[in-house]
């Protein structure tokens, strides 16, 4: 199988991918790796295919796999360290995410699941550090601001969260994680004014 025919089939993958037909995407990458057992790329698709499917043991194996085959390749190390923030294994995701920042730096997705992990494993100022750089990069990138927010949300910074929520509606108005947590937010300053008016 010829390079343009792989490009040809991973575009392919991607975009049933993208469609939600993951499984579909799973075999189009194992007939690309029946004819070429070293391509990285089709290893890296069939691990992101069974994460979305939940299989993260099978999705572990590929990318794995992939990385053995290629220790730089910064998007598998990246979905390994995603797959275990997935686990809530924060350990092993800040390592394999810390590689993917040293292979790619200043990438907003990698930024955005290394801060959050910092954050869950305890750190939550590296954490909130971490995914303001993502934001800085991806500034209506809802999955940075809605992590972000989460992030300002369990420090009680309603200065910081409030306005957050709101730009994430403002861009996607059906986000629902958003909107509970900006329900959140607006709780704990309507108690906070009333504290203030109580005192003063």
């Amino acid at each position: 199988m010829d390079d343009d025919k792989i490009d040809e089939l991973l575009d392919q993958a991607d975009d049933l991918k993208l469609g939600g037909k993951y499984r579909e995407a799973i075999e189009i990458c194992e007939e690309i790796l029946a004819e070429d057992p070293g391509c990285v790329e089709a290893l890296e698709e069939i691990g992101d295919n069974f994460i979305s499917l939940n299989q993260l043991k099978k999705a572990e194996k590929a990318l794995r796999k992939a990385v053995e085959l290629d220790s730089k390749s910064a998007n598998a190390t990246y979905l390994l360290g995603f797959l275990f923030s997935c686990q809530r294994d924060w350990e092993n995701s800040i390592e394999f995410l810390e590689k993917a920042d040293d292979l790619k730096s200043n990438h907003s997705e990698i930024l955005r699941c290394l801060g959050w992990s910092v954050a869950m494993a305890g750190d939550r100022g590296k954490g909130i550090i971490l995914l303001e750089r993502a934001k800085a990069l991806a500034p209506d990138d809802t999955f940075v601001l809605t992590d972000l927010g989460v992030c300002y949300l369990n420090e009680k910074n309603i200065q910081k969260a409030l306005p957050i929520f709101r730009r994430v509606l403002e861009i996607d108005p059906d986000n629902e994680k958003a909107r509970e947590c900006l329900i959140i937010v607006e709780e704990y300053a309507d108690r906070a004014q009333n504290l203030k008016r109580r005192i003063n």
